[in-house]
C-alpha cells in the first residue's frame, strides 16, 4: 500500500468522482482509477462502490478512511520531523461565518504563536456540514455551538471548551431606548426589531426563534427578516431596529448599544467548543491546541471573545435578560 494512493484516495473518496479528483490533483482519471485498483488490490477488497457514472464509498471505503487519514498524516509529521521546517505548518478551520468573527482572529494568533510561518485557511460552514467535512478529513479543526455536537461526536472527534458567547439586545445610538439605564420588556415590545430568518450556527430556518429570543413568551414586532449580518447590524446602528446579538459583536461595532431589561428571566447563552481530529494532528498543531485552549478558555480571554460572564450550561432559545 503506497502512501500516494492513499492521498489519492483520500481526495477521490471527498469528491466522489474520479473527474473531480483528477482535476484537483492534476492527474488523469484513468491514473486514478489505477490507483484505486491497486489499493483495492492490496487490501483484497472493493473500496468503493460504483453507481452509474459515481462512485461513493463502501463499509470498507469508510474503515480505509479513517486508517488513511491517520497514516497520511504520520507520514507527513515524519517527514517534517526529518525535515526540520521544510514543510510549512497549516491548518483548516471549518466555522460559521458568526463564530469565526467572534473566534477566529483570537485563535490564529494562538495557534501562531509558536510557528510564527504557520498558515491558516478558514472556511465558513455552518455547524453540521462543518462536524461533517471534519470527519471527512477536509479539515484540522471546526468550531461548533455545545448544541451542534449532540450526544457523541464521530469517531476520531474530540471537543474542548473554548468559550461561551452571550447574546444581547442592541439599539442604535439614537434610538428611543438607548439613553436608557434600564428598559422593561414591555417598553422592549413596542418597538422594532430585525431578526435573521436562520440560525446564524447550524444554518437551519427557524423565524423568529432563530436568533435565540424567546418569542413564545414574549412576541417581538418584527419588521426586518434578513440573513446578512451586517445588513442587521447596520439597521441597527441607524436607530432601524433593536436586535438580539453576540456579546462580540457590541464590543467589537461602534455605534452598537447595550440595553439591560429589568425584568426578563430569559437569556440566551451558547458555549462554544473547538473540535479536533487527535489522532491525525500534527505534533505542532497539537501542542497549538492545547496552548490555545488554555489559553482562550481563561477567563479573561472567553470574557473578551464572547462578551460573557460566568460560565452557563447552552441553551439554544432562550433570551436577553441583562
Amino acid at each position: 500500500m503506497d502512501i500516494a494512493d492513499l492521498r489519492s484516495f483520500l481526495v477521490i473518496a471527498r469528491h466522489a468522482n474520479l473527474r473531480a479528483a483528477a482535476d484537483e490533483l492534476h492527474q488523469t482519471p484513468s491514473a486514478l482509477s489505477k490507483a484505486v485498483k491497486r489499493l483495492e488490490g492490496s487490501l483484497a477488497t472493493p473500496v468503493f462502490d460504483r453507481v452509474g457514472k459515481a462512485i461513493r464509498l463502501n463499509a470498507a471505503g469508510e474503515r480505509l478512511r479513517e486508517r488513511a487519514l491517520a497514516l497520511v498524516a504520520l507520514a507527513d509529521q515524519t517527514e517534517a520531523e526529518f525535515r526540520g521546517v521544510s514543510r510549512r505548518s497549516h491548518a483548516r478551520v471549518l466555522a460559521p461565518a458568526v463564530l469565526q468573527w467572534g473566534f477566529g482572529a483570537t485563535l490564529a494568533e494562538r495557534l501562531a504563536g509558536d510557528e510564527p510561518q504557520a498558515s491558516l485557511a478558514f472556511t465558513t460552514l455552518f455547524e453540521d456540514a462543518a462536524l461533517a467535512a471534519l470527519a471527512r478529513g477536509d479539515g484540522d479543526l471546526a468550531l461548533v455551538t455545545g448544541v451542534a455536537l449532540g450526544a457523541a461526536l464521530p469517531a476520531g472527534l474530540a471537543a474542548l471548551p473554548l468559550g461561551e458567547i452571550r447574546m444581547q439586545l442592541a439599539a442604535g445610538p439614537g434610538h428611543p431606548l438607548a439613553g436608557h439605564p434600564k428598559v422593561t420588556t414591555a417598553e422592549v415590545l413596542q418597538h422594532d426589531f430585525a431578526c435573521p430568518r436562520h440560525s446564524l450556527f447550524c444554518g437551519l430556518e427557524r423565524g423568529a426563534r432563530a436568533d435565540g429570543w424567546r418569542d413564545d413568551q414574549l412576541p417581538r414586532r418584527i419588521r426586518y427578516w434578513l440573513d446578512e449580518l451586517p445588513l442587521l447590524i447596520a439597521l441597527v446602528q441607524r436607530g432601524r431596529a433593536l436586535a438580539y446579538l453576540p456579546g462580540f459583536a457590541l464590543a467589537d461595532t461602534p455605534g452598537l448599544v447595550r440595553l439591560a431589561v429589568s425584568d426578563c428571566p430569559y437569556e440566551c447563552v451558547e458555549q462554544v467548543h473547538l473540535v479536533w481530529r487527535p489522532g491525525t494532528a500534527s505534533g505542532w498543531l497539537a501542542g497549538a491546541v492545547a496552548r490555545s485552549v488554555a489559553a482562550l478558555s481563561s477567563g479573561a480571554a472567553a470574557t473578551a471573545l464572547a462578551g460573557a460572564a460566568a460560565p452557563t450550561p447552552a441553551t439554544r432559545h432562550p433570551l436577553p435578560t441583562e
